[in-house]
């Protein structure tokens, strides 16, 4: 990991602290192999529980990136499977119409907090990630049972997509607290799904123009970003073949293992 380390930060000489992004001759063969089987272990994570993948992939690829060009890399794999998800069911324009007000402040507040992405310290951003991704796991294990009501749902509905929006631009995660909330909501489980997709998607496309903006998504990015759908895609198609032969409850738990690890591994870089 040290020599990879070494590998990145001696070739990422188009970065500075305000801006970061990859120039063509950045990603060598070692680094195609990495980004390919991380995203190959994200897409499979995606199949077998239906999400994860951009959380699994930014968790991995900030350990030896800089989370601006981890969110960047992210956003085809993510945008192409999360379109998919939203579209697996009929009930697009129902879901649309009720969480409008949500994906608005989504939207709004991911492009608005992208410049924290860009601009924070590296370090700090990825103390950031770690913390995000520690309260998600930690959450998710815990499974606490609740339910929004109707009455409730109309005007706490922009809070939750403003302050997930927050997070998505300052850290690259677009998990908390949008998917508790969306589960709160007394939908089915095919509806469930697509209202995911939805605000995955919308989390997706906020954040590459929040990248744009602030010169981090560029050409090169892009190329590297579509080339890495095909490992995800290759993931995920295996993980739904493999669903039904594991314990989808016991894989799960795993992986939020898994994330509380990593996410603790980031959270201790600016202590060491």
């Amino acid at each position: 990991m040290m020599r990879l380390n070494q590998i990145v930060h001696s070739r990422l000489k188009c970065l500075n602290h305000s801006k970061s992004f990859i120039k063509a001759d950045f990603v060598n063969e070692q680094l195609y192999l990495y980004l390919l089987l991380i995203f190959i272990l994200a897409g499979f994570v995606k199949g077998v529980t239906g999400m994860g993948l951009p959380t699994v992939a930014m968790g991995l690829i900030s350990l030896f990136m800089p989370l601006p060009v981890a969110a960047a890399l992210l956003v085809i794999p993510s945008f192409v499977t999360n379109v998919l998800q939203l579209c697996t069911g009929p009930s697009v324009r129902q879901i649309i119409q009720r969480l409008w007000r949500m994906m608005l402040l989504l939207l709004a507040g991911t492009a608005a907090a992208s410049s924290l992405l860009i601009s924070i310290n590296a370090t700090w951003s990825a103390f950031g990630l770690g913390v995000a991704l520690l309260i998600y796991a930690a959450f998710a294990l815990v499974s606490p049972s609740f339910t929004v009501p109707e009455s409730r749902e109309k005007w706490l509905s922009p809070v939750i997509g403003g302050v997930t929006g927050v997070i998505t631009g300052a850290t690259g995660v677009f998990v908390m607290p949008a998917v508790p909330f969306l589960q709160s909501l007394r939908l089915s489980k095919d509806e469930l799904v697509q209202a995911l997709g939805l605000s995955f998607t919308v989390s997706t496309v906020a954040l590459a123009a929040g990248l744009y903006l602030h010169d981090a998504f560029r050409v090169e990015q892009f190329s590297l970003s579509f080339l890495s759908l095909f490992p995800a895609l290759a993931g995920m198609w295996l993980g739904q073949k493999v669903r039904a032969r594991i314990s989808a409850r016991l894989f799960r738990k795993c992986f939020l293992l898994f994330l509380i690890v990593l996410a603790l591994e980031l959270i201790s870089r600016p202590f060491i």
